[in-house]
């Protein structure tokens, strides 16, 4: 038998890619991954790791585009769109604006909450199942703000949807938010607390996804960087990588940011863009929040663990530019304190950048290829994979072993891009 041939071959080792390698390898099939870092050291890592059902809202909605536009004179801007010329970032720009309608607001809302709500339980699950060390706690998000304005945008753009969908959200005045928080500033206006959600240490959680992918026969192969697609007809025969060949009767593409780069070596266009996102690592400080909470007004999430504290967030379209934007690390910590008593840890770890897959529909791309027989996409999941990982790992395992799927596989599937 060659040994570099497997039932399943995954390219990509985040969380996405490792979620359906397990999901796999318990269904009993042979899984190789194949990853061109270590497992997870992508956006996996330096997320803020909250776990969101109350993420449900797309950013397709009318007016986005604007604010893209008028944050091209700010380069501090939560969501911020570098005005350099990119051809296949404006032909992304126009499918996006053209799904900024409140149809397409509510039918990827209603896809989303699926895929988010059916993650949230079977991560819980698999968490407690096999005890899984990463500091994961169901206490909910809190969303905090300042201004009546951005509150009252929140509820009828956020807050209702929510209701409409049947996600729990509550409404709360400033001072029950500042007693729920003696960590946040003076002055709160008002508060929206998502009971549902959850957090955990995002490194820790992939680095258990990776041991119980050993620990059930599966293979991960890190360093090695995809070079080449072999393919014969309209199957994918062979990949070509740093390390060597290896092949699969089945190819799943879950590589994330990088999935579009790789495409074109099939013939395929994936509306999708990296969304540069950043965070920082603390040790933990001594008035730490409780829960997890997201700062509205200068859009700065905070995730506070037994082990660490970060500040995350913010959107930034600059194509592929690798590289530290300090710009955009000073703006978080600007926000995070005007809202923290104590903003920043004693000790700082880390300061992190990656790029998040962001679909032009902003619903994930999961399923199988229309133009590659044994190609499977589990891609483009923007800003949420790890909250979505592990229901994209049962929906790819259900795909490929035939057997009935948790949740409706059309909203996600490949087929709708003729991919």
């Amino acid at each position: 038998m060659n040994a570099s041939r497997s039932d399943v071959l995954i390219l990509g080792g985040g969380v996405i890619g490792l979620s359906c390698a397990l999901h796999l390898l318990k269904g009993g099939t042979r899984v190789r991954v194949l990853e061109q870092g270590t497992p997870g050291c992508g956006s996996s890592h330096g997320n803020c790791g909250t776990i969101t059902p109350s993420h449900a809202a797309p950013l397709t909605m009318p007016g986005t585009l604007g604010i893209a536009m008028r944050s091209i004179f700010r380069a501090d801007a939560p969501l911020y769109l570098n005005p350099r010329l990119d051809s296949a970032r404006l032909r992304w720009l126009l499918g996006f604006a053209r799904r900024c309608t409140w149809q397409d607001f509510e039918r990827a809302a209603q896809a989303r909450a699926a895929i988010l709500q059916r993650s949230y339980h079977a991560m819980a699950e698999l968490i407690r199942s096999e005890n899984l060390d990463c500091e994961y706690v169901e206490d909910g998000l809190l969303y905090v703000y300042r201004s009546a304005a951005q509150m009252m945008d929140d509820e009828h753009h956020h807050a209702q949807l929510l209701d409409r969908l049947h996600i729990s959200v509550q409404r709360l005045r400033g001072e029950d938010v500042e007693a729920m928080e003696p960590a946040l500033k003076p002055g709160v206006h008002s508060g929206l607390f998502h009971p549902d959600d959850a957090r955990l240490r995002p490194d820790r959680y992939v680095a258990e996804l990776a041991r119980l992918v050993h620990e059930h026969g599966g293979m991960i192969e890190t360093g090695a960087k995809i070079e080449r697609l072999e393919t014969s007809g309209q199957r994918i025969v062979g990949v070509t990588t740093s390390l060597g060949d290896f092949s699969g009767d089945t190819v799943v593409m879950a590589l994330g940011a990088w999935s579009p780069l790789l495409g074109r070596q099939l013939g395929l266009r994936l509306p999708m863009q990296p969304g540069k996102g950043y965070s920082i690592t603390y040790t933990r400080p001594a008035q730490a929040p409780r829960h997890a909470m997201v700062l509205r007004e200068p859009k700065v999430c905070v995730t506070t663990w037994e082990s660490g504290f970060r500040l995350g967030s913010t959107m930034e379209f600059s194509g592929y530019a690798e590289g530290l934007n300090q710009t955009r690390i000073d703006a978080l910590r600007r926000g995070a304190a005007e809202g923290l008593r104590e903003p920043e840890g004693p000790q700082l770890q880390e300061a992190w950048w990656g790029w998040r897959p962001m679909s032009v529909d902003e619903v994930p791309i999961i399923g199988p290829s229309t133009r590659w027989s044994n190609l499977h996409m589990a891609t483009a999941h923007g800003m949420l994979g790890v909250s979505m990982s592990a229901a994209t790992g049962e929906l790819v395992a259900a795909q490929l072993h035939g057997t009935k799927p948790s949740i409706d596989p059309a909203p996600y599937a490949p087929s709708r891009f003729h991919l």
